[in-house]
């Protein structure tokens, strides 16, 4: 028998349920949720995940999903029983270090708009009497934190998802499917070959395996994760609540505690990494798993997603736990588990429609904490909305090819696991795999004693110890114990150098596309605001919008050729929008891996290429935004006269073969001029008391051009674009907010992320932040209401444990006429 659905969800977990919840709460109910196991405790990870939520996360999104899946935890039920115990989370510190990122962390919380609020280890104490205050430093309590049940929260929404006419279907697992014209046509079943327009998989710990039934490739790993519940603790009582106690988090031992009436439940990540291939696990949950598992343990037993329970690494945990909580001195481990969920290779979840098929979604690596937000967010994004969360982060598209090669996934996957509760510095590299992606430049550079930083699997110089002379004669403000780490002073003396003479910057992991055919300049106008319409030779920055009049990315558009157009990209996620949108009359090609870039910049920069360019590269006859093919010396290049740091110069592109000749000819003509080569420390400093904004960083989808100061990118006039009525519809009312640029008034640098107060109540919150080596000043770029976004409004940043004075400036604060660009 063949059935057909408009929208089949593959995994009836909370993921699969919420969004077939939220699909049904938005009028879409032709939806069909399958699982192999029974309903609703299907065996998968929900089936067992001890529950915890809590808001709290160094990613905006996340938070902001964490915070709607309290709300739709907190309004459910199943006769009667919540599916939501709002009984507050404390984060603990037992190490000054660990003391100081809870402090950090109440920032990240109050910039999302979480209540939260710094405890000493008294009121700790108060709020959680068994802990042994005398260890701590203090606490971070949310009051909304909590524990959730998430088999009865699946089955609530299930229940009413029922009720509006979507249909569940346990007992029922995927064995094939039917691909025809880059399209799912059909689900083959065990109960039968099922017809679908749409495809959601969200099978958990299964995934990979559906993904490879489909050819699709989904670069998650499955690992276990140790829990054990204790027999009765003297002295714990709950009352008629399960959970009366707030959910303890001890991070400085990879640890978390959560009650279960008289007994407490223990999870550790502080064990060696236990990964599993998908393709191991057993296919199906055992009999008489359709009940909500007990708390005590018992219905772990022949559950699917629960590996045997392994003591000897529970060991160090279970003794520091009876440390930190010396009441279970009284009690001993009941039960336990070795629970089986999803990590990827940046921790992040793995969201969005799959490259490889046309119809094929995925919604994978969730936990507990945020999988009723992801599921209205993935039911908006499947019924043709934009998410109004925006998710980035966790787009499936912002993986390359390399990162789903099964080593890599093992590799990142495993060490996110090490590194879930560890202190993690936002500019900390990964250990390993390094040197996956390297310039043609790398091997100079490592004579230069370059530092490298990671980004995207590219090895990126940050800094050269071979510019250590630079310092002689300068001051160099130092950022501060926090700022300051995967940092240099010499980077500072290259931000002032740069301006002051001419620096080669290694631009080549910035992602590039070629976008060629007679459709070419269709495509480009259709989907960016400003007009490219331009003869060729003209370099145009411009948005891409989301249908919502959100920016999507900010792109730079060389017309080279009537149809020849190389674009500059935010990633592959940009790449990818391209291509959705190009038919059989363009070609986008990634040319990223096959070419490379020097940022030539600086106020000697044109003697250093008119020394070796074979065309006249005076103001006059190249000019600002413009691009050019010429040779340098024997190099064949591609020109573009533009900065991204504020100073005269280029971008020098060519392939990859003619790279390190490229470099070598600007280093020895450059010499007499004073030419060095600068690291990404010093490109973040000048671009940002430039003034110029990163995408992902300073504005994403959430925000409008008028909103982010780039209403000069917009050219409504110029025809039918995505996003445009919308952004019309905008500009009928004032922007309600802006983003501004600050002046830190007392010099402390910040990171990003940081609350904004006004008169002690916080008001927006800081995107990009350093120090202007340049102009002497702590910036920070940050959004506020418009009410408080005129330059000279006084404000104030919370930074760790301190409050700082705060002035917005004008924007940009260097050079705001642009005369050093244009000379």
């Amino acid at each position: 028998m063949v059935t057909s659905v408009g929208t089949l969800v593959i995994g009836a977990g909370i993921v699969g349920t919420s969004t077939a919840y939220h699909l049904a709460k938005l009028g879409i109910t032709d939806v069909l949720v399958v699982d192999q196991g029974p309903l609703p405790a299907t065996g998968g990870s929900s089936s067992h995940a001890p529950g915890l939520v809590f808001q709290t996360n160094p990613s905006l999104s996340m938070s902001r999903l964490a915070a709607e899946t309290v709300a739709l935890y907190s309004g459910l039920e199943v006769d009667g029983l919540p599916c939501f115990h709002p009984v507050g989370g404390i984060e603990v510190a037992t190490t000054p270090e660990r003391w100081d990122e809870l402090a950090r962390r109440h920032g990240m919380a109050t910039a999302a708009g979480i209540e939260a609020q710094l405890l000493d280890p008294g009121q700790v104490r108060e709020r959680f009497p068994h802990v042994d205050a005398d260890r701590l430093h203090g606490g971070l309590h949310v009051p909304s934190d909590g524990v959730a049940k998430p088999v009865r929260a699946a089955e609530a929404m299930m229940r009413e998802a029922r009720e509006l006419g979507v249909r569940f279907l346990g007992g029922t697992e995927v064995t094939g499917f039917d691909v025809r014209d880059g399209r799912v046509r059909a689900v083959l079943t065990s109960a039968g070959e099922i017809a679908a327009d749409t495809v959601l998989c969200c099978a958990g710990i299964w995934g990979p395996t559906v993904g490879r039934l489909a050819g699709v490739s989904i670069p998650v790993l499955p690992v276990g994760h140790q829990y054990a519940v204790t027999t009765p603790v003297p002295g714990l009582e709950s009352g008629e609540d399960e959970v009366a106690l707030p959910i303890l988090r001890h991070q400085d031992h990879s640890m978390y505690f959560r009650q279960i009436r008289d007994r407490v439940g223990i999870g550790s990540y502080r064990h060696r990494v236990m990964p599993v291939h998908s393709d191991e696990i057993a296919p199906t949950a055992a009999p008489g798993a359709g009940t909500e598992a007990p708390p005590e343990g018992g219905g772990w037993k022949g559950m699917a997603s629960v590996q045997a329970f392994t003591p000897e690494d529970f060991t160090g945990p279970w003794e520091e736990a009876r440390s930190m909580l010396p009441a279970l001195r009284g009690s001993e481990i009941g039960e336990g588990m070795n629970g089986l969920f999803l990590f990827t290779a940046d921790g992040m979840p793995v969201l969005g429609p799959a490259p490889e098929l046309d119809n094929f979604w995925v919604a994978e690596a969730v936990w507990i904490t945020h999988a009723g937000g992801v599921g209205r967010a993935m039911a908006q994004w499947i019924s043709g909305q934009v998410p109004d969360i925006d998710l980035r982060q966790a787009d499936l598209r912002r993986f390359e090819d390399f990162a789903h090669a099964p080593s890599y996934v093992a590799e990142r996957s495993a060490q996110t696991f090490r590194e879930v509760y560890d202190i993690i510095h936002p500019q900390q590299p990964p250990a390993r795999p390094r040197g996956l992606r390297t310039s043609p430049f790398h091997e100079r550079q490592r004579e230069l004693g370059a530092v490298f930083l990671e980004a995207n699997g590219w090895e990126r110089p940050h800094w050269y110890d071979a510019n250590a002379g630079l310092l002689r004669g300068r001051e160099i403000t130092a950022p501060g114990p926090w700022a300051d780490r995967f940092s240099s002073p010499i980077a500072g003396a290259e931000h002032q150098a740069a301006r002051e003479r001419v620096a080669m910057f290694d631009m080549t992991s910035l992602a590039r596309a070629e976008v060629t055919g007679r459709g070419a300049l269709n495509l480009l106008q259709g989907l960016t605001t400003n007009e490219l319409d331009r003869r060729p030779g003209y370099v145009t920055y411009t948005l891409m919008l989301e249908p919502t009049g959100g920016i999507r990315a900010d792109i730079t558009v060389a017309r080279l050729e009537p149809t020849h157009f190389q674009v500059g990209c935010n990633g592959p996620r940009d790449i990818a929008w391209l291509r959705a949108h190009a038919d059989e009359t363009t070609h986008v090609r990634d040319i990223t891996g096959g070419t490379c870039c020097i940022g030539l910049w600086g106020p000697n920069a044109r003697d250093v290429l008119a020394a070796l360019a074979d065309v006249d590269v005076s103001n006059s006859a190249f000019r600002f935004f413009r691009a050019r093919r010429l040779h340098v010396g024997e190099v064949p290049v591609v020109a573009l006269r533009l900065s991204y740091v504020g100073e005269l110069g280029w971008e020098l592109y060519t392939s990859a073969e003619f790279g390190r000749r490229l470099w070598d000819l600007l280093a020895e003509a450059g010499e007499p001029h004073g030419i060095f080569a600068a690291g990404r420390g010093a490109f973040n400093g000048m671009r940002l008391e430039k003034g110029y904004r990163a995408w992902g960083a300073d504005m994403w989808s959430e925000h409008d051009p008028d909103e982010a100061g780039l209403a000069f990118a917009v050219r409504p006039d110029k025809g039918q674009f995505v996003g445009r009525e919308a952004l019309l519809r905008r500009r009928e009312t004032p922007p309600r907010r802006r983003l501004c640029c600050l002046r830190v008034d007392d010099g402390t640098v910040l990171m990003g992320g940081e609350p904004v107060l006004s008169d002690g109540a916080p008001v927006g919150f800081t995107t990009s932040a350093g120090y202007g080596h340049a102009v002497g000043a702590s910036l920070a770029y940050a959004w506020l209401p418009a009410e408080r976004s005129a330059p000279g409004s006084s404000l104030e940043v919370s930074y760790f444990h301190h409050r700082h004075p705060a002035t917005v400036v004008e924007d940009p604060f260097f050079d705001p006429e642009m005369t050093r660009m244009r000379a």
